[in-house]
């Protein structure tokens, strides 16, 4: 079954045109991710922006022109996440997506959002795994935490941590000042012990990260030129590492960061925040590393819509 899956985020809007198998396999035809903003200034205002909401049509008028081009798609779904369910006017923007492009679009909860991004980062896992790990998925204007096992999620929290969300809050200047990043960092702290219980965390063996950050921290690591999914998905990057690049994105400019190898020049403004956000987690587990995945909500939307009519 040909599935389209459009997941429009705080920070972006991303395409995943895919060919689900009756065996769960996922098949790329066509995967696009565009940075379009659409939560700025939602964590102050309450509202979506007229500005920010044409910057996400122009670019789904891109993507249902690349889905019409390559054939079509027997369903089409839209989820919205973290600045459509906190803007006063989501409803309302939400009706727009699925009238305009024909998208079964819907506002999604944040226990949802956490149970999606569990089935996409373990859907080329071993089902029978039984090793305890967090997905983390770093969006713009939430974090989720998954805690489960093979395909059962046993935990899962939908945190008001999120790039966009504490870029805003607490990095004023350019670059920031230490103070900043400290402030920075305790939000992140007391927002983890206040979401994650420490009994859920002790018996956690490992961490995969999906989203922008996660990979963009990986691409950053390996320096590619062009990104290549294929060498991210997998890639392990230690908590050393990790740190030692979201000091880098602390010391420089956001004209700098632009310019890092690996690093989309989009992304810069929010790597700071989100490497930050990844750094604390890996912490808050006492693990040593994070595996960064590919396959996210675009993935888990797909193989729930090839399931369920």
């Amino acid at each position: 079954m040909r599935i389209a899956v459009v997941d429009i985020g705080t920070n972006s809007t991303r395409l995943l045109l895919a060919d689900v198998g009756a065996d769960n396999s996922v098949t790329e035809l066509a995967r696009r991710s565009e940075v379009t903003r659409l939560g700025a200034g939602v964590d102050s205002s309450g509202m979506l922006s007229e500005a920010a909401m044409d910057r996400v049509f122009a670019t789904l008028d891109q993507y249902s022109a690349l889905i019409e081009q390559l054939g079509g798609a027997d369903k089409r779904r839209a989820v919205l996440t973290s600045a459509t369910r906190d803007a006063a006017n989501g409803g309302e923007f939400t009706d727009q997506v699925a009238e305009r492009y024909e998208l079964d679009a819907r506002a999604i909860a944040g226990e949802q959002e956490a149970q999606l991004s569990f089935l996409g980062a373990t859907s080329g896992r071993d089902p029978g795994d039984g090793s305890r790990i967090v997905v983390v998925d770093i969006g713009g204007g939430s974090t989720e935490l998954i805690i489960g096992h093979g395909r059962t999620v046993g935990f899962h929290v939908s945190t008001q941590l999120g790039v966009v969300r504490q870029s805003e809050r607490h990095l004023a200047h350019d670059p920031p000042s230490a103070r900043e990043i400290a402030e920075l960092g305790d939000e992140i702290d007391e927002v983890l012990a206040a979401a994650v219980p420490e009994g859920e965390r002790e018996h956690v063996k490992s961490i995969i990260a999906v989203a922008g950050t996660a990979t963009s921290m990986a691409a950053i690591d390996l320096k590619l030129e062009p990104y290549d999914p294929a060498a991210v998905h997998g890639y392990n990057v230690s908590l050393e590492r990790c740190r030692e690049i979201a000091e880098r994105m602390a010391s420089m400019p956001q004209s700098e960061r632009r310019e890092i190898a690996g690093l989309h020049p989009d992304r810069a403004p929010t790597i700071l925040a989100g490497s930050q956000i990844l750094v604390h987690v890996i912490e808050a587990f006492g693990l040593g590393g994070v595996e960064v995945s590919e396959h996210d909500i675009l993935y888990g939307v797909a193989l729930d819509a090839a399931s369920n009519p």
